[in-house]
């Protein structure tokens, strides 16, 4: 299906997975860049799916192993919640069958729009921590497996959902979560394409072109964060969700 784009949709593409790793390292959310731009490009719901799954497991990868060599995360504290984050993502993906595909580019502004003003109109989002508001093992089986599941279903903005709830419930500073949020959207994006695999729906030519795109803005994107930390993290998020908003909105009407 690559010969069905042309060569200037699929530079676009290549170039929109580097924006999507150096977002993603720096604020979650890689997906909201890239999905919309593969649905533009004219790619049928489910293989624009499964097609961002190929090439976000890249920049989620590469972005956990920049963390960690940092020092800003421990990957092995992590081993428990990223398997239930791969077995959830991996039954969103079973389940995408019972929504109909077009709900998915009507649902893609308001979770851009959600996303946008949480980060716009919270107060206090710095990177230091705050107090925890539930346990760690409560956050592992009750927060982690939802969102996985929703990383499997929709996939878009589940890097950016997983750091609020880091933020929200395990009182993380914007930063640390950031480092955390990487292992467990890689297991959720890992489960979930395993899916789609055995189902041929991932472009895989134009996923792996995209995934070394990903690497490469992953490591750019993990090296901003961890030098400058909420004050590029919080605008970014906030300004890419609103214009992608805008945009699915202005082709909608």
């Amino acid at each position: 299906m690559i010969f069905d784009l042309t060569i200037q949709m699929y530079t676009l593409l290549v170039i929109a997975a580097f924006l999507a790793g150096l977002v993603d390292a720096i604020a979650g959310g890689g997906g909201l860049i890239t999905l919309p731009i593969l649905l533009l490009a004219g790619i049928n719901p489910i293989s624009a799916l499964a097609t961002n799954k190929v090439q976000g497991c890249f920049g989620a990868a590469t972005a956990a192993y920049s963390y960690s060599r940092a020092g800003h995360v421990e990957l092995g504290s992590q081993i428990l919640a990223a398997s239930i984050a791969f077995g959830a993502g991996a039954l969103g993906a079973l389940a995408i069958g019972m929504i109909p595909t077009e709900g998915l580019r009507l649902g893609l502004p308001i979770i851009l729009i959600t996303i946008a003003l949480f980060f716009a109109l919270k107060p206090g989002l710095t990177d230091e921590d705050k107090t925890r508001r539930i346990s760690a093992p409560a956050f592992t089986a009750f927060f982690v497996p939802f969102i996985g599941a929703y990383d499997g279903l929709v996939g878009p903005g589940a890097g950016a959902f997983y750091m609020i709830g880091f933020v929200l419930l395990a009182g993380f500073g914007v930063l640390k979560a950031t480092a955390h949020t990487k292992l467990l959207n890689f297991s959720s994006n890992f489960g979930s394409l395993l899916v789609f695999a055995l189902h041929g729906a991932p472009l895989w030519g134009l996923g792996l072109s995209m995934g070394v795109a990903q690497i490469i803005g992953a490591r750019v994107g993990s090296g901003i964060a961890m030098q400058v930390g909420v004050r590029v993290i919080k605008p970014l998020l906030v300004v890419t969700s609103t214009l992608l908003a805008g945009r699915l909105l202005w082709q909608m009407l």
